[in-house]
């Protein structure tokens, strides 16, 4: 079998730029029903040295398309109350995807744990992504999982 490989493409085997983050703590005590920016301060790797830990967000300064991708865990700082969980993408600081979930008002749980991923164009200069999460509870404040375990961030180049 032969491959023939356009003219102007560069084949290097490796999808990078790439990074992968998580937090050192969990976010606690977080107002209800409010988007919020998850605090993933400790990177697992970053390939280009992209991820701004103090941001919490990837400025890469290659163009090409990214998937972004993004986990977290949710929680009611009062036992079953959480209706709503969300988890989020924002790109130049808005909403581009976020997931949809809707608890049935017979029973609430006290935790879900929400993944999400979406392939985006970036212009390589001055475009940034985030990861964002919002929970909706009955009553009392919301936690963030953003530690080691559950909460992750990353993004890899899959192509021009």
């Amino acid at each position: 079998d032969t491959f023939t490989v356009p003219s102007g493409v560069i084949m290097s085997g490796q999808n990078y730029p790439a990074f992968e983050a998580t937090g050192s703590a969990d976010q606690t005590g977080v107002a209800d029903n409010t988007w919020t920016k998850l605090t993933l301060n400790t990177e697992i790797f970053d390939t280009n040295s992209m991820y701004d830990t103090g941001a919490y967000r990837f400025t890469p300064t290659i163009a090409g398309k990214y998937n972004v991708y993004g986990q977290v865990g949710i929680y009611s700082n009062t036992s079953w109350q959480l209706q709503i969980p969300n988890l989020a993408i924002y790109k130049n600081g808005s909403n581009y995807k976020y997931s949809a979930n809707n608890e049935q008002n017979t029973y609430y749980p006290n935790e879900r744990t929400l993944n999400i991923t979406a392939v985006l164009e970036m212009n390589g200069s001055s475009d940034y992504v985030e990861l964002y999460a919002r929970g909706n509870v009955i009553s009392g404040t919301v936690a963030f999982e953003t530690s080691t375990l559950t909460g992750i961030f990353g993004a890899y180049r899959i192509g021009s």
